[in-house]
């Protein structure tokens, strides 16, 4: 890699850890899609964007903890599926674009309408308390496996299902991506560590960036950023996550 590249890489994953960080996520696809840009192979990318998305989750989610937003029973059976789905996913090769055409389609869709939403989401979980379990359960396993094979996280496919299915609010939501981010991301990263290993020269300057940028937003989107403006940046990061999936598609 040529130091002109680095340049461009240190503060564009310096803004997106921040983004990210705010609203429970970890950055994966959005340090994907900037690497694509600057001609980066993705095999080399995936891992090390795995293990800034563990940073970066890691500390959105002790920050949402802290300010008591986590609920650990509406994790847990998204969690059990999601973990083997997640160490499958990233154990194969998937080269269809039509799976990242669908997927990049269908995160502009859920990306601009939180961007239009201009309530608070209210959460009515404790209306359908027999859909916890069947649902968590499936649903987990499904969007682990989404998580494995793209490289990311998770939390671009949880955030929106939870705010849309009025499952949990704005601070909630990013609580419980952010933890499931963590758990999957870790799974991922272990099926790609047996299939290669990890640029250590890219890594370091790439984990101080996110460490600011990451600890900065998760701050402020636990402690003092609005539902409202949550779900807006969660729109925006979806938009941003779309565009990795479609630049992998086109």
């Amino acid at each position: 890699m040529n130091l002109t590249a680095l340049w461009v890489l240190v503060p564009s994953f310096c803004v997106v850890a921040f983004l990210y960080a705010a609203v429970g996520h970890g950055g994966a696809s959005g340090y994907l899609g900037i690497s694509v840009l600057v001609g980066l192979p993705r095999e080399e990318m995936v891992p090390i964007a795995l293990v800034l998305n563990l940073i970066v989750a890691g500390m959105s989610f002790w920050n949402y903890f802290r300010a008591g937003y986590f609920s650990g029973r509406k994790l847990l059976p998204f969690v059990l599926t999601s973990i083997p789905g997640a160490f499958w996913g990233g154990s194969v090769t998937v080269g269809s674009r039509v799976f990242a055409l669908l997927l990049g389609i269908g995160l502009v869709g859920a990306g601009l309408r939180l961007l239009g939403l201009g309530r608070v989401v209210r959460p009515r979980w404790a209306a359908e308390p027999r859909l916890l379990w069947p649902a968590g359960l499936v649903l987990g396993f499904i969007l682990g496996v989404l998580a494995g094979v793209t490289g990311v996280g998770g939390g671009i496919f949880l955030s929106p299902l939870l705010l849309f299915l009025n499952w949990a609010d704005a601070k909630q939501t990013a609580a419980l991506s952010s933890a499931f981010i963590v758990v999957n991301s870790a799974s991922g990263l272990l099926a790609h560590s047996l299939r290669g290993s990890l640029n250590g020269a890219l890594l370091g300057p790439l984990v101080t960036a996110v460490l600011v940028g990451g600890g900065l937003g998760a701050h402020l989107g636990a402690r003092r950023f609005s539902p409202v403006w949550l779900q807006r940046l969660l729109g925006i990061v979806l938009l941003v996550a779309s565009f990795k999936l479609l630049s992998q598609a086109l």
